[in-house]
């Protein structure tokens, strides 16, 4: 993501009790049947947060999603949404109520068919209790439904929902779901979507991966437009840009479909956008050699409208850049930050959103890494640029990286000190180690999430070195490290950043 502002909800704690019913009326009896049976564990709800340490009321406890059918009806006029979401889950637990992450009107509740009862609890959870026990290991089908209008559902003066003048986008970090669909909102709970929406005919509709069939008509001079992502993401990643857009569709080099789609509304902002989103296949072939096979199914970015969003985001498959990024003609270091972004923040996420870092200091530095490529200075030019840019009075040095607070995980520091951490971490190792460690990294937790401290324990296994200085002084003190020393411990003589053609040839020595 690029510099967006988000806002820090209330936990609230939710206390409810439940039993279970064992055995069958009626049922012939079977061996052993005579026996004293184990006392049946007593079924307790599940948590409304999963502990994460910013945001402590963020997803649910006592199920795991697997995937989302999310199925809608919009009206651009009114800004009124409404549709049903079926969530397939497995019980982690035995379960006598669980909570979803949601926001909207709620018309009913079904789990594995039944009616179920449900009830607002703070902010933004729905407490849903069964009508029959739930057991751990149980297969859960449930299905909401429910309608709003999201831009006038707000939390303390907040809505994650943009409205426009031709649609709206759906597009936010660290929540964007709650306004649009039920969910385990955190991104330990990784699911696939498909994702549908009437809308009117005339009217695009833009989300993440492939479209598994073309627009289909609908009574009513209406289209629906539908979506699927195969690969797990989180909640938070997948999106909706609904409105007026030029759609233009290609193939990357490695055979998967690319769409990229403009809002009519860009003006003479269009241009540099086009010139920057359709270099996107490019970008992902040159990632791919220095971070892994690319993480998704198709490829591609969205240009919002003149009165969208004021930020760019990872949106899974399909990043989500607002209109200001073109203002000074074409960016293609915001299209590399964002997909740099698949590989770090979207198929690895982060386990808590203290470790931010791990998303935002590795796209950035993929800026540094891209403009070394492009022979428009090295990283060791921007990190120079970069350090120097910031006086060591500056607040931007009391922020730290790997630890920023709930109310700076979108800081400057965490993208400029975080890149300048990895460039320190490239120079403490060496070129050699520091490019096996990235897609190594992006192996190892593919389609799933880490830590700071795990990423710490890959790296010092690969170079065979204590980082503990490097890592200590740039993520985790306060005020402007001295460069000469930060990496003091670990190389006798920092090793400096090869040239980009001994870089690329060295991936090609380690491909084959």
């Amino acid at each position: 993501m690029r510099r967006a502002l988000t806002a820090a909800i209330a936990a609230l704690t939710v206390t409810t009790a439940g039993t279970v019913v064992t055995g069958t009326p009626g049922q012939a009896a079977l061996p052993g049947w005579g026996r004293p049976k184990p006392a049946a564990a007593t079924p307790t709800p599940g948590s409304p947060g999963l502990g994460d340490s910013y945001f402590p009321d963020y997803g649910n406890g006592g199920y795991d999603v697997g995937h989302y059918d999310i199925r809608l009806r919009y009206e651009p006029a009114t800004d009124r949404l409404s549709g049903t979401t079926t969530i397939l889950a497995t019980a982690t637990q035995d379960l006598s109520r669980f909570n979803l992450d949601f926001l909207l009107g709620v018309e009913s509740v079904r789990v594995n068919g039944w009616p179920a009862t449900f009830a607002r609890e703070g902010v933004h959870e729905l407490a849903v209790t069964a009508p029959r026990p739930i057991l751990k290991g149980q297969q859960l089908t449930v299905v909401v439904k429910y309608a709003g209008i999201p831009s006038e559902t707000l939390v303390q003066g907040y809505t994650g929902w943009t409205r426009v003048a031709d649609g709206a986008l759906a597009v936010n970090e660290p929540e964007s779901a709650w306004w649009w669909f039920p969910s385990n909102d955190h991104p330990k709970d990784k699911a696939t979507w498909d994702i549908s929406v009437s809308v009117p005919t005339g009217v695009e509709v833009i989300s993440n991966g492939v479209q598994p069939r073309d627009p289909l008509p609908e009574a009513g001079n209406r289209t629906r437009w539908s979506w699927r992502s195969v690969k797990p993401g989180a909640t938070y990643q997948a999106f909706l840009a609904i409105g007026q857009y030029d759609i233009v569709t290609d193939t990357a080099p490695n055979g998967q479909p690319v769409v990229n789609a403009y809002s009519t509304t860009l003006g003479e902002r269009g241009p540099a956008a086009r010139a920057s989103i359709e270099r996107t296949a490019e970008v992902v072939d040159w990632e791919s050699g220095l971070f892994g096979p690319y993480p998704f199914e198709a490829q591609g970015g969205v240009a919002g409208p003149v009165d969208g969003i004021g930020f760019a985001l990872e949106t899974q498959s399909r990043p989500v850049y607002g209109h200001s990024f073109w203002r000074r003609g074409a960016n293609v270091s915001v299209v590399v930050h964002e997909n740099a972004h698949q590989w770090f923040g979207d198929s690895v996420s982060v386990a808590d959103w203290r470790n931010i870092w791990l998303n935002e200091g590795f796209a950035s530095y993929a800026e540094w890494l891209w403009s070394e490529e492009q022979g428009e200075g090295t990283a060791q030019e921007l990190f120079d640029f970069t350090y120097a840019s910031y006086p060591a009075d500056s607040e931007f040095w009391q922020v730290l990286p790997g630890d920023p607070g709930a109310g700076d995980i979108f800081a400057d520091a965490v993208y400029d000190r975080g890149a300048m951490a990895l460039h320190q971490l490239r120079l403490a190792v060496g070129d050699e180690a520091f490019f096996r460690i990235l897609p190594a990294w992006t192996a190892e937790h593919r389609y799933g999430n880490g830590t700071i401290a795990q990423f710490q324990a890959l790296a010092e296994r690969i170079s065979g070195r204590d980082l503990d200085a490097v890592f200590t002084t740039w993520l985790f003190t306060a005020g402007r490290p001295e460069v000469a020393t930060a990496a003091r411990g670990t190389l006798a003589a920092p090793a400096q950043p090869k040239s980009w053609a001994e870089i690329q040839e060295a991936h090609r020595l380690l491909q084959h």
